[in-house]
């Protein structure tokens, strides 16, 4: 049974970089797409990133398009979101989730890590 496991955040300050692991267990991460989503102080989940199940296809949300990079290492198991130049409005829990199939456009399942803290502050 797949699970999934976040890693990675802290607290940086403005303009500086963190970089996200998710790792799987109890399933292969080569047949699923992977989604990341934050969830900021008073506001609902967004979905900022997502990497198809081969790795050969990305997309980003505006908000994080040119700053964060998503990618993943399937033989490890892992996906990743590399954070530079982060914005206080980064400030957020970040979720990775388990996509219904192996393409980004086929929706997630309800598989989900528990979430790691991602502080920018000065």
């Amino acid at each position: 049974q797949l699970q999934l496991v976040e890693s990675g955040g802290g607290l940086v300050q403005p303009g500086g970089s963190l970089r996200l692991s998710c790792a799987a267990s109890g399933a292969s991460l080569d047949v699923y797409a992977i989604g990341w989503f934050r969830q900021a102080p008073g506001k609902g989940r967004q979905g900022i990133s997502c990497i198809s199940s081969s790795g050969g296809s990305t997309n980003y949300a505006d908000s994080v398009k040119g700053r964060f990079t998503i990618s993943r290492d399937n033989a490890k198991n892992t996906v990743y979101l590399q954070m530079n130049s982060l914005k206080p409005e980064d400030t957020a829990v970040y979720y990775c989730v388990a996509g219904a199939g192996s393409s980004c456009s086929r929706g997630y399942l309800d598989v989900w890590g528990q979430g790691t803290l991602v502080t920018v502050s000065s």
